[in-house]
Protein backbone atom coordinates (compact mmCIF):
# COMPACT_ATOMS: atom_id res chain seq x y z
CA UNK A 1 0.00 0.00 0.00
CA UNK A 2 2.89 2.37 0.79
CA UNK A 3 4.33 1.80 -2.69
CA UNK A 4 0.96 2.42 -4.34
CA UNK A 5 0.48 5.62 -2.37
CA UNK A 6 3.97 6.89 -3.16
CA UNK A 7 3.51 6.09 -6.87
CA UNK A 8 0.07 7.68 -6.96
CA UNK A 9 -1.50 4.40 -8.01
CA UNK A 10 -4.06 2.06 -6.61
CA UNK A 11 -2.86 -1.08 -4.85
CA UNK A 12 -4.52 -3.12 -7.62
CA UNK A 13 -2.51 -1.29 -10.30
CA UNK A 14 0.73 -2.08 -8.50
CA UNK A 15 -0.26 -5.75 -8.27
CA UNK A 16 -1.18 -5.76 -11.95
CA UNK A 17 2.33 -4.65 -12.94
CA UNK A 18 4.11 -6.58 -10.18
CA UNK A 19 2.19 -9.71 -9.20
CA UNK A 20 4.71 -10.66 -6.50
CA UNK A 21 7.04 -8.90 -4.11
CA UNK A 22 9.96 -10.59 -5.88
CA UNK A 23 8.87 -9.14 -9.25
CA UNK A 24 8.79 -5.64 -7.78
CA UNK A 25 12.16 -6.07 -6.08
CA UNK A 26 13.65 -7.42 -9.30
CA UNK A 27 12.54 -4.33 -11.19
CA UNK A 28 13.83 -2.02 -8.48
CA UNK A 29 17.24 -3.75 -8.45
CA UNK A 30 17.37 -3.68 -12.25
CA UNK A 31 16.74 0.07 -12.16
CA UNK A 32 19.41 0.55 -9.48
CA UNK A 33 21.92 -1.39 -11.60
CA UNK A 34 21.13 0.68 -14.66
CA UNK A 35 21.52 4.02 -12.86
CA UNK A 36 24.81 3.03 -11.23
CA UNK A 37 26.16 1.49 -14.46
CA UNK A 38 25.38 4.61 -16.48
CA UNK A 39 26.99 6.96 -13.98
CA UNK A 40 30.09 4.80 -13.60
CA UNK A 41 30.46 4.37 -17.36
CA UNK A 42 30.52 8.14 -17.88
CA UNK A 43 33.46 8.45 -15.49
CA UNK A 44 35.36 5.48 -16.90
CA UNK A 45 34.87 6.66 -20.48
CA UNK A 46 36.43 10.06 -19.83
CA UNK A 47 39.92 10.57 -21.22
CA UNK A 48 42.88 10.00 -19.00
CA UNK A 49 45.39 7.43 -17.98
CA UNK A 50 44.07 4.15 -16.55
CA UNK A 51 44.99 4.97 -12.95
CA UNK A 52 43.12 8.28 -13.14
CA UNK A 53 40.14 6.48 -14.64
CA UNK A 54 40.22 3.90 -11.84
CA UNK A 55 40.58 6.62 -9.19
CA UNK A 56 37.69 8.64 -10.58
CA UNK A 57 35.58 5.52 -11.11
CA UNK A 58 36.02 4.53 -7.47
CA UNK A 59 35.26 8.07 -6.34
CA UNK A 60 32.03 8.00 -8.34
CA UNK A 61 31.07 4.61 -6.91
CA UNK A 62 31.75 6.03 -3.44
CA UNK A 63 29.69 9.16 -4.16
CA UNK A 64 26.76 7.05 -5.33
CA UNK A 65 26.83 5.15 -2.06
CA UNK A 66 27.71 7.95 0.37
CA UNK A 67 25.18 10.41 -1.04
CA UNK A 68 22.49 7.95 -0.01
CA UNK A 69 21.04 7.86 -3.48
CA UNK A 70 17.76 6.02 -3.80
CA UNK A 71 19.66 3.18 -5.44
CA UNK A 72 22.16 2.86 -2.58
CA UNK A 73 19.44 3.02 0.06
CA UNK A 74 17.33 0.38 -1.66
CA UNK A 75 20.25 -2.02 -1.89
CA UNK A 76 21.28 -1.40 1.74
CA UNK A 77 17.71 -1.93 2.91
CA UNK A 78 17.27 -5.11 0.89
CA UNK A 79 20.59 -6.44 2.17
CA UNK A 80 19.43 -5.94 5.73
CA UNK A 81 16.10 -7.62 4.96
CA UNK A 82 17.84 -10.53 3.25
CA UNK A 83 19.37 -11.53 6.56
CA UNK A 84 15.90 -12.75 7.54
CA UNK A 85 14.26 -13.30 4.14
CA UNK A 86 16.05 -15.90 2.06
CA UNK A 87 13.80 -15.19 -0.92
CA UNK A 88 15.60 -11.87 -1.44
CA UNK A 89 19.06 -13.39 -1.66
CA UNK A 90 19.02 -14.65 -5.27
CA UNK A 91 18.05 -11.23 -6.62
CA UNK A 92 20.67 -9.51 -4.49
CA UNK A 93 23.22 -12.06 -5.69
CA UNK A 94 22.30 -11.06 -9.26
CA UNK A 95 22.79 -7.41 -8.31
CA UNK A 96 26.27 -8.12 -6.90
CA UNK A 97 27.23 -10.21 -9.93
CA UNK A 98 26.14 -7.35 -12.19
CA UNK A 99 28.17 -4.82 -10.17
CA UNK A 100 31.23 -7.09 -10.18
CA UNK A 101 30.93 -7.78 -13.91
CA UNK A 102 30.65 -4.09 -14.71
CA UNK A 103 33.74 -3.21 -12.70
CA UNK A 104 35.59 -6.21 -14.15
CA UNK A 105 34.80 -5.02 -17.68
CA UNK A 106 36.30 -1.63 -16.86
CA UNK A 107 39.43 -3.21 -15.40
CA UNK A 108 39.89 -5.40 -18.47
CA UNK A 109 39.14 -2.57 -20.92
CA UNK A 110 41.04 0.29 -19.31
CA UNK A 111 43.77 -1.08 -17.09
CA UNK A 112 45.09 -4.40 -18.35
CA UNK A 113 45.84 -3.15 -21.90
CA UNK A 114 48.39 -0.72 -20.43
CA UNK A 115 50.52 -3.57 -19.11
CA UNK A 116 49.26 -3.14 -15.57
CA UNK A 117 48.98 -6.65 -14.19
CA UNK A 118 46.73 -7.70 -11.32
CA UNK A 119 48.33 -9.22 -8.22
CA UNK A 120 45.18 -11.23 -7.55
CA UNK A 121 42.88 -12.97 -10.04
CA UNK A 122 41.24 -10.18 -12.05
CA UNK A 123 37.79 -11.62 -11.26
CA UNK A 124 38.43 -10.93 -7.56
CA UNK A 125 39.27 -7.25 -8.01
CA UNK A 126 35.68 -6.04 -8.43
CA UNK A 127 34.49 -8.17 -5.50
CA UNK A 128 37.22 -6.72 -3.28
CA UNK A 129 36.60 -3.14 -4.37
CA UNK A 130 32.81 -3.36 -4.16
CA UNK A 131 33.07 -5.11 -0.78
CA UNK A 132 35.36 -2.39 0.51
CA UNK A 133 33.07 0.36 -0.79
CA UNK A 134 29.95 -1.30 0.62
CA UNK A 135 31.54 -1.92 4.01
CA UNK A 136 32.87 1.61 4.26
CA UNK A 137 29.58 3.16 3.26
CA UNK A 138 27.73 1.18 5.93
CA UNK A 139 30.18 2.56 8.48
CA UNK A 140 29.71 6.03 6.99
CA UNK A 141 25.92 5.72 7.32
CA UNK A 142 26.10 4.97 11.04
CA UNK A 143 29.16 7.09 11.92
CA UNK A 144 29.49 9.80 9.23
CA UNK A 145 32.14 11.88 10.98
CA UNK A 146 34.72 9.16 11.46
CA UNK A 147 36.51 9.65 8.12
CA UNK A 148 36.91 12.59 5.80
CA UNK A 149 36.09 12.14 2.14
CA UNK A 150 39.68 13.04 1.28
CA UNK A 151 41.10 10.38 3.62
CA UNK A 152 38.60 7.86 2.36
CA UNK A 153 39.28 8.45 -1.34
CA UNK A 154 43.04 8.37 -0.76
CA UNK A 155 42.68 5.10 1.15
CA UNK A 156 40.53 3.64 -1.64
CA UNK A 157 43.17 4.63 -4.18
CA UNK A 158 45.98 3.07 -2.15
CA UNK A 159 43.99 -0.14 -1.69
CA UNK A 160 42.97 -0.32 -5.35
CA UNK A 161 46.46 0.31 -6.69
CA UNK A 162 47.90 -2.29 -4.29
CA UNK A 163 45.92 -4.88 -6.25
CA UNK A 164 48.10 -4.25 -9.32
CA UNK A 165 51.73 -4.41 -10.33
CA UNK A 166 52.28 -0.97 -11.80
CA UNK A 167 55.29 -0.69 -14.15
Amino acid sequence: MDIATEAGMSKGAVHYHFPTKEALIGKVLQHACTVVAERAKIVWDENGDPLTQMREGLRELWRLRAARTDEALVVADLLAQSLHDEALRPQLADYFRFAANQLHEHVIKYILPFGIKPRVPSEMIPRLLNGLLDGLVMQHFVDPGVMSEEDLTKSLEVFATSLFEIP
